[in-house]
């Protein structure tokens, strides 16, 4: 397996930097991104397996940046010719720009994840049998069970960025990720419930035994919650939410309004509020990109910056914003390590890594104790968030009563109504227990999907809305 990003490319570093110096002449910013990437994907669904995709795409995204102007040209052609096309095209948002080149991000030598193959090893063959072996023992299981999905996918992407003054960085990122869903029938009534986990790191981690049936286990579980499930009680409650995955309701309802594209153009919640009281005392949340092996981790970001540990709120207190270079510089601020991209088809734009609320004082159990009357979110599903308003509302997938400090029966059809800064706002418990998710999330925004993180302890929010059908 190659490491090369010029591998799969008919020129090397120096056409690279040659053609880069001649068409963003003027320009505040700009680099060449190489992107060779290789994926594999298996998916087994009613006793077979339904789905086997292989795929392979090379290709190359040319940027200039001119002041608050972006000329972005992209490619899978390899050719040279190809090239010095893409760089007519960028450089055609200059007009009349005359600015020097920023220099280039400092270096790292941290490296996050290995190299490894998650695509050669192991084979296809002992793939679809371990997604066969999947199958067979949720069924084995439980009398219950009616339908079994799993699936399995790698990639592995060795990614190049090249300057005008001939800086380069390369790195090989692998990514995987293993999801189980049980179906489960009694009377008639069908739920479903699953699990899943991934990372950076060889299939290894994910595929021995006592992994893949602990995620096997916990689907089936929720599944058989969810068949006797009553429907939520609609209304305004005091909640606590668990710790790990519960925190993608912050990564939406709080993580993109700090992102530094929305507060420089002022359409943020958040905008123009650094210094400010935004949260609860006893708030600190950061972004988070050099945890080794996460999902949304990485050694440095798409424009070439190193990843960061960035304080956003702390102890309540707005910090700052997630930023890439040209945000960063218009606002005059360092750029953080958020300048993300799908693909080399798109240009860098800040994005969350992996965004956590971190661990408070209290003790989990007391904070679910001294719940009198309320609800108990233990996981979400989707959601959707307003920028602008912060406005979210999300799907509960597990939640329960919880009555004089009890949990009680669980609840369906729950969903969180409410806004990201006042939610903030009215969190009176932060636990001790802060938890990372299992390594499932893919962020959307303008179009494109990243892979991302989040965490946080057990947290009591007062007066929240919950839609229900109850």
């Amino acid at each position: 397996m190659t490491t090369d990003p010029f591998a799969a490319f008919e020129f090397d570093a120096e056409d690279a930097s040659r053609v880069l110096a001649e068409n963003l002449v003027g320009a505040d910013d700009g680099e060449l991104f190489l992107e060779t990437s290789a994926s594999e994907s298996l998916a087994f669904d009613d006793g077979r397996l339904k789905v086997a995709n292989f795929d392979t795409t090379r290709g190359f995204g040319l940027r200039g940046v001119f002041g608050e102007r972006t000329g972005f040209a992209h490619s899978s052609d390899p050719s040279l010719a190809a090239l010095k096309r893409a760089g007519e095209t960028a450089s055609a948002a200059r007009k009349g720009a005359n600015a020097i080149m920023a220099p280039a991000p400092a270096r790292t030598n941290r490296l996050l994840y290995e190299d490894v193959d998650v695509i050669g090893a192991p084979g296809f063959e002992a793939k679809a049998a371990l997604l066969a072996e999947i199958d067979a023992y949720a069924r084995a299981a439980d009398p219950e069970v009616v339908q079994v999905a799993c699936s399995l996918s790698g990639s592995r992407r060795v990614i190049g960025i090249v300057r005008a003054d001939g800086d380069m960085r390369a790195e090989v990122r692998p990514l995987v990720r293993l999801n189980v869903s049980v179906t489960v029938e009694r009377d008639g009534r069908r739920e479903t419930g699953s699990a899943g986990a991934g990372g950076r790191a060889a299939f290894e981690n994910w595929l021995a035994p006592e992994k893949w049936k602990e995620l096997t286990d916990e689907a089936l579980r929720v599944a058989k919650v969810n068949l006797v499930a009553v429907d939520a009680p609609a209304g305004e409650w005091d909640m606590v939410l668990g710790p790990g995955w519960p925190a993608v309701l912050l990564h939406e309802a709080v993580g993109h309004g700090l992102e530094g594209d929305f507060n420089r153009k002022g359409t943020s919640a958040f905008a123009g509020r650094v210094g400010e009281q935004v949260a609860a005392k006893g708030v600190t949340i950061v972004d988070d990109g050099t945890i080794p092996d996460r999902r949304g981790s990485l050694s440095f970001d798409d424009e070439g910056t190193p990843s960061n540990r960035t304080v956003l709120i702390e102890d309540g207190i707005l910090k700052g914003y997630m930023q890439d270079r040209q945000n960063a510089r218009l606002m005059g601020v360092d750029p953080t390590g958020n300048g993300r991209r799908e693909s080399y088809a798109h240009p860098p734009m800040p994005r969350m890594t992996n965004t956590i609320m971190e661990s408070g004082n209290a003790d989990p159990e007391e904070i679910l104790g001294g719940l009198e009357d309320g609800v108990f979110a233990k996981n979400f599903g989707g959601g959707q968030v307003d920028i602008t308003s912060g406005k979210f509302v999300f799907r509960c997938t597990e939640a329960y009563r919880v009555r004089k400090g009890k949990i009680e029966e669980p609840i369906k059809g729950a969903t969180l109504i409410g806004d990201g800064p006042t939610s903030l706002t009215k969190i009176s418990q932060v636990g001790n227990d802060m938890a990372l998710d299992p390594g499932v999330g893919t962020c959307g925004k303008a179009g494109q999907g990243v892979p991302v993180g989040v965490g946080q302890p057990t947290l009591r929010v007062d007066g929240i809305t919950l839609g229900g059908t109850g």
